[in-house]
């Protein structure tokens, strides 16, 4: 999973391909509220895919201040 955080790119395609969801590079930077399928319930299943993955746990309250996918990204990089 540490290349998920690496890059943009590879957290993109978690997204999209654990997630279902149809994210692309062009939707890094919308907020959160605007991406089609996107609730709070796929913020925790990332967060748990993430944690079980690592085997480090994830600051939530970080992810919950996060307005698009490349903040979450950032949060992610910091803890890795």
């Amino acid at each position: 999973m540490r290349g998920v955080r690496d890059s943009l790119e590879g957290f993109l395609g978690l997204v999209r391909g654990e997630l279902d969801l149809p994210v692309g590079a062009g939707d890094a930077d919308r907020d959160l509220a605007e991406l089609p399928g996107w609730d709070s319930m796929n913020l925790l299943r990332l967060v748990a895919l993430l944690e079980a993955e690592g085997g480090r746990r994830i600051p939530v309250h970080a992810l919950l201040e996060a307005h698009s996918l490349r903040e979450v990204h950032s949060v992610l990089e910091r803890q890795a």
